[in-house]
């Protein structure tokens, strides 16, 4: 071949599949909240969905690289991840939509989540 990628391109390195995308998230503990922080880079915001379930938080994300090209070049190779992402975290079931605030700028989504006592607390029952 002619081409001066198509060695480079096939050694093992490249041919290995891709693994799959997580996004990385720190969590950190405060006196009234917790404060998590995903990774999302190169997502948009419209494609960022935060849901509340049955005292689940999830997070999902699209990606897509489904813009047009406008010059004439054509690519050999694109290494960008494609697809979705979602993650769950357990909040508690007393924590509802409007106590938890979310926003997201340069690639990273914050979210805070209260913090709540707990559900239920195992009482003694005195046996007479």
């Amino acid at each position: 071949s002619n081409n001066l990628f198509d060695d480079f391109f096939n050694d093992d390195l490249f041919t290995r599949p891709v693994t799959f995308k997580t996004m990385n998230t720190d969590i950190k503990e405060y006196d009234d909240k917790y404060e998590l922080k995903l990774e999302l880079p190169g997502y948009e915001k419209q494609n960022i969905k935060v849901n509340l379930k049955d005292g689940y938080l999830t997070v999902e994300a699209n990606h897509s690289q489904s813009k047009e090209e406008k010059d004439s070049g054509r690519y050999i190779r694109r290494e960008r991840y494609e697809g979705k992402v979602k993650r769950s975290f357990y909040v508690g079931k007393s924590v509802t939509e409007e106590d938890i605030f979310a926003r997201f700028s340069n690639g990273v989504l914050e979210i805070n989540v209260p913090k709540v006592k707990a559900e239920s607390e195992t009482k003694s029952i005195d046996i007479n």
